[in-house]
């Protein structure tokens, strides 16, 4: 599906839907639980409708009714369990641990680039407390039972590696340590799992950057509500700043998503003209905002530096490359160097024809700087929005935006 947009600033309001990262680790807690949970607002998209698929193959009954999702816990793992993770880099990290956990012997599969993100830490260390990867080449193949014990992870890859290991220590019968070997990057997000653990009365203990937890705690059934995604709330609130006048309902600018840092970095630049100023920033905590970061930066005045984004290489593109490429295509001045993004800002950029990569952050993050353009900006494969946000076009129509959709 191409998306045609015909430039214009947006207004009105728009609810921002509920964030996929407390989704995912919402469903997983409950599903640990001895008993039925309720939780109000879980995001309702592929990368979690694949942990849901992904816990329901593990035992778990689930189903959604009036935006209320009940859970009822895993009691009876199967012995064996093939699991789907589609193209959701979360739903296979976190997801190994826990079937390993349950020792339930399971295949692990999956579409896109999820072949290609790497899961090193798991293969290094889970051989040593007892699991065995049958199949160590996607599709993945484990067996065994992980036991207690120290694992020691490196924390430049993912922060999902420590989420998924998180989950499952509780399960096991002794006290674990997970050691970071290097300082860990997207550190809100491991805040993010210790949070909804908490709630599902799970404690963990942090002490000089390492994850102490203990074993045979028990998850117990609650109630649980999902709050605003602020990574999504980013693509409006970057609008704004581009000439749109939205206001934002259902974000807590408190909250402990880490990607709440876009209201702080739109608050901290300084006004000229009109226009925001070039911005010089550490992305190594918020890699799911460069793209709409870039967009903002590729108007800002002068110019704008994104350091810590080796990791974006492994997203569902290579989103250094996807992010300067479409933009630059347009008109923009984006370079990468080292890993990271200089930007020079421009005044606006022309229409054409751009590839989403089949990432739904570069289509969304298009859709916002074509409003910025002087002519007709068609997005390519726009439906892979369905990722992380299915209804953003609706949204994106709602607050005046036109375009056309033309099926292909």
């Amino acid at each position: 599906m191409n998306i045609v947009i015909t430039p214009k600033p947006l207004a009105g309001k728009v609810v921002i839907p509920p964030s996929k990262s407390i989704s995912h680790r919402a469903l997983i807690c409950a599903a640990l639980c001895k008993g039925k949970s309720e939780i109000t607002g879980v995001l309702q998209c592929e990368d979690t409708d694949a942990t849901t698929e992904a816990l329901i193959a593990l035992g778990a009954e689930i189903h959604t009714e009036n935006n209320i999702t009940y859970v009822k816990g895993i009691e009876n793992p199967p012995e064996y369990a093939e699991i789907n993770c589609r193209e959701s880099g979360s739903t296979l990290r976190f997801m190994i641990p826990v079937a390993a956990a349950l020792g339930v012997e399971a295949v692990f599969t999956g579409c896109g680039k999820l072949p290609t993100r790497p899961i090193t830490p798991y293969l290094e260390e889970f051989p040593k407390h007892g699991v065995t990867f049958v199949s160590d080449i996607f599709p993945y193949h484990i067996k065994g039972k992980l036991t207690a014990g120290v694992y020691p992870v490196t924390g430049d890859i993912s922060s999902q590696f420590i989420t998924g290991l998180m989950f499952a220590m509780p399960l096991m019968e002794g006290n674990s340590t997970i050691m970071l070997t290097s300082p860990l990057q997207s550190k809100p997000y491991a805040d993010i799992t210790v949070h909804c653990m908490r709630a599902f009365g799970i404690e963990t203990l942090e002490f000089n950057g390492n994850y102490n937890i203990k074993g045979v705690q028990k998850y117990v059934p609650t109630k649980f509500t999902v709050e605003g995604d602020c990574s999504q709330a980013a693509f409006f609130a970057v609008a704004n700043e581009l000439g749109s006048n939205i206001e934002l309902a259902g974000i807590n600018r408190n909250s402990v998503q880490g990607d709440r840092a876009v209201f702080d970095i739109i608050d901290r630049a300084i006004k000229i003209n009109g226009n925001y100023s070039g911005f010089d920033i550490d992305a190594s905590d918020i890699p799911d905002l460069v793209p709409i970061l870039t967009v903002l930066a590729a108007f800002a005045e002068g110019d704008s530096h994104i350091r810590g984004c080796r990791r974006l290489r492994l997203k569902e593109s290579d989103r250094l490359v996807s992010i300067s490429t479409v933009l630059n295509s347009l008109g923009a001045d984006v370079r990468v160097a080292n890993d990271e993004l200089e930007i020079t800002g421009v005044k606006e950029l022309s229409g054409g024809v751009c590839s989403s990569f089949n990432d739904h952050r570069i289509a969304m993050s298009l859709a916002i700087a074509s409003q910025r353009c002087t002519d007709t900006l068609t997005i390519t494969g726009a439906e892979c929005v369905a990722k992380s946000y299915p209804t953003f076009f609706e949204d994106f129509r709602s607050l005046g935006g036109e375009y056309d959709v033309v099926i292909v």
